[in-house]
């Protein structure tokens, strides 16, 4: 680009930036808008838009009400301009005593002072502070309180979700939350509403604030359930007091349980509204809330993919986690074959050692031998070959059950708490495979063998329960 244009288009942003910022100037307190909104207190704004407190001159007791404007300037995107007039589409429509009424949408054509339109739209105001100004004043969130504003919140996105076509808010965040004077929460701010969700092959403008909107939301694609993503980080945010953009990561999941000591029900319920894949996310508000009341049956989100050909069974919610560990297969089988081969000539073995000599000891030994043999039978193959590990887990004790064809032989019982470590038995390069070892401070035991990559996802599956990750 040549030197001289690029100075032009700079000196062409800087003059309609300076008008802009007269413009706004022009705006305070006192002034009537329409012929009856009296502006009172500014609330919010930015380049092309401005939120007021005001009085409806207009009633009898001139109540508050809201006005956002917007500002039709050069800078303004189109996209901006059916956004506000979606918003005041969509609210017209809307009747739900947490949402605020649209009450009246007007255009100003001519300002004095001012070369440019202004939309205006005037909503009832909601009594109270956004949750994020509760935030910013240090305030934090305990769990109650954060389970009744899921409740509430949901209870709004089941009306929204459930209208015909189903209206999509886009943009929950604690600033769009309402704590009212009546201590119930308000949903504010439909200025990225969407109301055509059902229909293929329609296009949206990206809206949301980062950190609380969903993948598929960011490529265009909202959902009901992304809605439930952005009340999930928000919950987020009011447990741990930090915004979700600003917590780390693991597979692309909001990692926030190792900052909160809340329910881990809770938690694993905000780890299904948050699921990174809208297909094992929860996917209605409804569903939702009927989640939220027996959240403690939920299984956590997976966090390790189980090893591909695995036969591991694994079951875990908030309170309990089972876990059987079957018996290896045909290849465990291969060494049982061989000493099927060799059986007949370990049976000659007494035989060759009383020839061999008469003597007492020696006849000890020829007695000891075999049960030696039967003992490694056991242990290098009946065992690794037929046996099996069931564990148990609860809150408050656990159980190990060693199994030999289905029959439990042998069982231990202990306190989950006591848990120590969980790891794998070191393997020394080229011998078999060996299990997951758990120790508590008394004892420790391991399971039937496991492949390597087994052992690894187990041992990763369990610390995740137990909270030693």
């Amino acid at each position: 680009m040549p030197l001289a244009s690029g100075r032009n288009q700079i000196l062409v942003r800087t003059v309609n930036q300076l008008s802009v910022n007269s413009y706004q100037k022009m705006i305070h307190a006192g002034e009537i808008l329409n012929n009856r909104y009296q502006l009172q207190e500014k609330l919010g704004q930015d380049a092309s838009r401005q939120t007021w407190l005001a009085l409806d001159l207009g009633t009898q007791l001139q109540e508050q009400v809201v006005v956002k404007l917007l500002t039709l300037n050069p800078q303004m995107q189109l996209d901006e301009c059916k956004l506000f007039e979606r918003e005041a589409q969509v609210l017209k429509n809307l009747n739900h005593p947490y949402i605020p009424k649209c009450r009246d949408y007007f255009v100003l054509e001519q300002y004095s002072g001012s070369r440019f339109p202004w939309f205006g739209l005037v909503q009832s105001y909601i009594p109270g502070a956004s949750v994020q100004q509760l935030l910013d004043q240090g305030q934090r969130f305990c769990e109650t309180q954060v389970e009744q504003i899921a409740t509430e919140v949901l209870g709004i996105l089941v009306y929204l979700h459930e209208m015909n076509p189903p209206v999509l808010h886009r943009d929950i965040k604690p600033s769009n939350l309402i704590w009212g004077e009546d201590e119930r929460i308000y949903l504010v701010d439909f200025g990225a509403v969407q109301d055509q969700a059902v229909l293929e092959g329609a296009t949206f403008t990206v809206v949301g604030t980062y950190g609380y909107v969903p993948m598929e939301q960011f490529a265009g694609r909202a959902v009901p359930a992304s809605d439930l993503y952005a009340l999930g980080a928000t919950l987020i945010h009011l447990l741990t007091g930090t915004p979700p953009a600003d917590l780390p990561y693991r597979d692309s999941r909001i990692h926030f349980a190792d900052r909160v000591s809340v329910d881990l029900g809770f938690v694993n319920w905000i780890g299904k509204l948050t699921e990174p894949n809208v297909a094992e996310r929860l996917s209605t508000a409804r569903q939702a809330l009927e989640a939220l009341q027996n959240k403690h049956i939920l299984s956590p989100p997976i966090l390790n993919r189980k090893p591909t050909g695995s036969q591991i069974q694994i079951k875990k919610s908030a309170t309990q986690l089972e876990i059987k560990i079957p018996m290896r297969g045909k290849k465990a089988l291969r060494l049982f074959y061989l000493l099927g081969f060799l059986a007949p000539f370990v049976g000659q073995v007494p035989q060759w050692i009383n020839v061999w000599t008469s003597s007492s000891a020696i006849s000890w030994v020829s007695f000891l031998l075999p049960l030696a043999l039967l003992y490694m039978v056991w242990q290098a193959t009946l065992l690794p070959t037929f046996g099996q590990t069931d564990l148990y887990f609860n809150r408050r004790n656990f159980e190990i059950r060693w199994k030999l064809f289905g029959l439990c032989y042998w069982r231990r019982q202990g306190i989950t708490s006591l848990i120590a470590t969980v790891e794998e038995e070191v393997v020394k390069q080229g011998s078999a495979p060996k299990g997951v070892t758990i120790q508590n401070v008394q004892w420790k035991f391991t399971t039937s063998p496991l492949a390597t990559v087994e052992r690894h996802w187990l041992i990763e599956e369990i610390k995740d329960w137990l909270g030693q990750a």
